[in-house]
């Protein structure tokens, strides 16, 4: 229809090209008054849209330009913005599995054998791609050396005691000369001394408890002083350590380690807001009780596994598997946005009163 054909005004539509101004408000033209108008909309969304549609709407079918029946951002359609936020979200899940550690480099504290939490989480991510540095303590050197054999890719195996400012030191070195950089840390260090745990806790001696507390909590704070400069390199990075539920409730034996892992759990709180403006995330896993190296040095722990498996929603103990994968979620991408963190991984026995 031509402009003065008829005795009514003529408003011609005014469609912009797809992209950011498809969800500005259109341009109104008035022929009676040879002005153009911008109607103000709100913010993108469905009453943006819904706006756009009322006035197409209002205009007659004739003078609508028609757009062309080609698809995509070319045609000029216009998607909607949940569904574009939903289409770039799948294509990022296209592009690539957050969970994948290819090209990530790690180091693992704790390995002590084949039953050790601590390797199940090297197993779990190196299954996943991850280049290892494994690092062990003393008497264990043979049998870390033995596992590293195992991983996919050979790992970096080299010795630390964490209570050794210089042994933590000399690790982000080899790390930093090796690897370049760092992606993640688990820190799965933590002792007691015997005694300790079997004497009543008022007799906790003032050296065991500083043992206790200076390799079971401030090891974190040591390891994470050095992964931050090789995490800044890498854009940032995740620190994941492993706690018990006897740092919030009381278990038979455990004494002085309840203690240290009451600790450790606040340590994570108080780093993860320290460190995270650099972009590196602090949390921890509490895995159930699983028969351990360190499990071992509690007395009536068998005793402990069977309260579990009666009286835990999932009526089993959890397998050190279980808590790797989880373990794994934290340190991967898909657990990106979280921080500060202490994740429950107990066959929800912790949710229990009696």
């Amino acid at each position: 229809m031509e402009a003065g054909a008829s005795s009514k005004a003529t408003r011609t539509v005014i469609v912009p090209a797809a992209g950011r101004c498809a969800l500005q408000a259109p341009r109104v033209q008035d022929s009676r008054r040879g002005s153009v108008d911008r109607v103000r909309a709100p913010a993108p969304g469905r009453a943006a849209l819904r706006a756009t549609a009322r006035v197409r709407d209002s205009v007659p079918p004739a003078i609508v330009p028609r757009r062309p029946a080609a698809s995509g951002a070319a045609a000029g359609q216009v998607p909607a913005p949940g569904r574009v936020r939903a289409a770039a979200v799948a294509g990022a899940s296209a592009a690539g599995d957050v969970s994948d550690f290819t090209g990530k480099h790690g180091l693992i504290v704790g390995v002590a054998n084949k039953r050790s939490i601590a390797w199940a989480i090297a197993q779990a991510t190196a299954r996943r791609g991850a280049r290892l540095a494994l690092t062990y303590q003393g008497r264990f050197e043979e049998h870390v050396n033995e596992l590293s054999q195992g991983l996919g890719e050979p790992a970096l195996v080299l010795p630390c005691d964490v209570a050794s400012d210089g042994d933590i030191d000399a690790v982000f070195a080899r790390i930093d000369q090796e690897f370049g950089g760092l992606d993640f840390v688990v820190h799965g260090a933590a002792f007691a001394q015997r005694e300790e745990l079997s004497a009543p806790f008022t007799n906790t001696s003032r050296e065991g408890f500083r043992v206790a507390l200076d390799i079971s909590a401030y090891s974190l704070i040591a390891l994470a002083r050095g992964a931050v400069p090789l995490m800044e390199k890498c854009g940032g990075g995740s620190i994941l350590t492993l706690t018990y539920l006897g740092s919030d409730r009381v278990f038979p034996n455990y004494n002085v380690m309840g203690v240290a892992k009451a600790a450790l759990e606040s340590t994570v709180r108080y780093l993860a807001a320290d460190i995270g403006p650099k972009n590196i995330r602090v949390n921890a896993v509490s895995a159930g009780p699983i028969k351990t190296l360190a499990a071992a040095g509690i007395s009536g722990f068998s005793s402990i596994l069977n309260v579990y498996r009666e009286r835990a929603p999932l009526r089993r103990n959890v397998e050190a598997a279980e808590v790797a994968e989880a373990a794994a979620f934290l340190l991967s991408d898909a657990g990106k946005a979280i921080t500060g963190e202490v994740l429950m991984v107990d066959s929800g026995f912790h949710i229990t009163g009696m």
